[in-house]
């Protein structure tokens, strides 16, 4: 249609095309536009400008006579007193709870929502806002503004519940000088020492499939995830975030590591950023007060990193609501040469992207408006102090160290001679200490010989409420008694023919078709080599 013009119409629930001629009246327009939101005539009002200036008002003179143009934008305001048929997003107060979706909340949500939040000191308002409670605010779908950097957090702690866990995580890197990532599993528990407060409890970590070198992290599909999450279910946890390792050894005498992530440099990179924005987005936060019933998440990232000090430092962060809104509709894209600063993808004809900004402070102290291209990735972080327990806890308590799944460049296979050598290694007399190994369960459900998962129900209820007689009741059945079985026929290999490494872990054998560890820096070398390729000593 030659006529033919689109006018946009901006309100506080979206943007909307409206179609219009050169003749259209300003009265047969706002008759179309009361009929697109949903609002009766005189529910609403639109204007030129966005401050509430030059109202259109209903009258016979046409678009054309007004000097409203194809692609002109006009602002919509509703009426204090109107109702719409449709549903108007409030900017200032939460919805009805007629409105709100119906959603089982987080056991720890349901809990603070009794409390009623009040600490025996004040309450520092950077550290911590009223639990679940969404933030509403008007955002206009062509210009998207950056809040300052989000100052409350969903998860205001996380711990580890002793070394170990830690110690075996790292043990990858030590033996390999390769980069290594994991999945947290564990529980959200009340943090007292915040009102209202969250912590994040790791009770174990799981490696999935990946390549990793030096420098890289690359995760490969993964067919057990589904049984992983299952296994952490029945034990009374869940995926409550992930962890990563960027170490490098600064001096193998002394067992030092360079201090890179800094205020110099960055803390998380923007690809870091867009990953635990998808993994948030993932494991998004079920919340009754919004109204599609998710706000932000409890998803925790980790690294591990060299500190001030050159010791391994555990790090934690979380990315903002709004990195997160960046990264579910793909906006967001990393720089190549500059880990700490993103970038504001542009439209393209397949996809419509608004222009993103962010305010900062020039060097005269002003505040000054900058398009996200490049962004700071720091406008997207929110740290979280990762801790030890004085006393440690242990979720799972055996004293023996079941092989990590998915490590067999080291020479640590999941197998029935790996489980034979575990059980023949264990010396308690408690069945229940020997099997409450996370690693161990896994591989009971998941093994490809007899994969236990229809029926390790009880076991898994007795690991997850310390109950020895249910272990025993377990070990009776027919499951267990097939297991020993396979154990003694491939038989075990005792412990003392293990040769330990300088880390305290057991080393590959040596063999010219095997990977070997070096004794002076732990890394593993190619077969068929004589010099260690990290530090360049001798082999032997």
């Amino acid at each position: 249609m030659a006529n033919g013009r689109i006018i946009r119409v901006q309100s506080p629930e979206g943007m909307k095309k409206i179609p219009s001629t050169k003749r259209e009246t300003a009265a047969a327009f706002l008759k179309k536009v009361a009929k697109e939101f949903g609002f009766n005539s005189n529910g609403f009002s639109v204007y030129l400008n966005r401050n509430k200036t030059g109202e259109l008002v209903s009258q016979n003179k046409t678009l054309s006579l007004l000097k409203i143009k194809h692609g002109d934008m006009l602002f919509l305001f509703p009426s204090e007193s109107s109702t719409s048929s449709g549903e108007v997003m409030d900017t200032a107060t939460p919805h009805t709870s007629s409105s709100l979706p119906s959603v089982q909340e987080d056991e720890i949500d349901q809990y603070l929502a009794k409390q009623d939040g009040r600490g025996p000191a004040k309450l520092d308002p950077c550290l911590k806002k009223p639990n679940n409670s969404p933030e509403y605010h008007t955002v206009y779908v062509n210009v998207v503004f950056l809040s300052p950097p989000q100052k409350y957090r969903h998860v205001d702690n996380i711990m580890f519940e002793n070394h170990t866990i830690a110690d075996r995580f790292l043990d990858f890197w030590r033996k390999t000088g390769s980069q290594r990532m994991g999945y947290l599993y564990g529980r959200y528990t009340e943090h007292t020492d915040i009102p209202l407060g969250i912590r994040a409890e790791v009770a174990a970590i799981y490696e999935p499939p990946q390549n990793a070198t030096q420098n890289s992290l690359e995760l490969l599909d993964d067919p057990k995830a589904a049984a992983v999450d299952e296994i952490a279910a029945k034990l009374g946890m869940c995926k409550v975030g992930w962890i990563f390792t960027d170490l490098l050894s600064e001096d193998t005498r002394i067992g030092t590591v360079r201090y890179s992530r800094n205020s110099d440099s960055y803390y998380l990179s923007a690809e870091e950023c867009i990953t635990a924005g998808y993994f948030q987005n993932e494991h998004s936060n079920p919340c009754r007060l919004s109204r599609d019933g998710h706000f932000g998440s409890k998803f925790v990232t980790v690294v591990a990193t060299g500190g001030p000090d050159n010791q391994v430092h555990f790090e934690g962060y979380q990315v903002s609501n709004q990195c997160m809104a960046l990264v579910r509709d793909e906006c967001l894209l990393p720089c190549k040469d500059a880990p700490e600063l993103g970038y504001a993808q542009e439209s393209s004809p397949e996809q419509y992207v608004p222009d993103v900004f962010y305010k900062d402070k020039d060097k005269f102290g002003n505040d000054v408006t900058f398009l996200a291209r490049p962004l700071p990735v720091e406008y997207l972080l929110i740290d979280i102090t990762t801790t030890f327990p004085k006393d440690p806890q242990y979720t799972f308590s055996s004293t023996q160290r079941f092989p990590i799944e998915n490590r067999d460049i080291l020479g640590e296979t999941q197998d029935f001679h790996s489980l034979a050598t575990y059980l023949s290694q264990c010396t308690s007399t408690s069945f229940l200490n020997i099997v409450s190994d996370f690693h161990l369960l896994l591989f009971l459900v998941t093994n490809e010989v007899m994969p236990l998962r229809d029926s390790i129900g009880l076991l898994l209820e007795a690991v997850k409420t310390s109950n020895e007689d249910l272990a025993q009741t377990w070990k009776k059945s027919e499951q267990w008694a097939t297991i020993e079985q396979l154990c003694s026929t491939v038989g075990g290999q005792p412990s003392s023919s293990l040769d330990y490494g300088a880390m305290g872990g057991p080393s590959v054998p040596a063999s010219s078709s095997a990977m070997w560890s070096c004794l002076h820096c732990t890394f593993m070398n190619q077969p068929g080599t004589e010099h260690c390729e990290m530090c360049s000593l001798p082999r032997s």
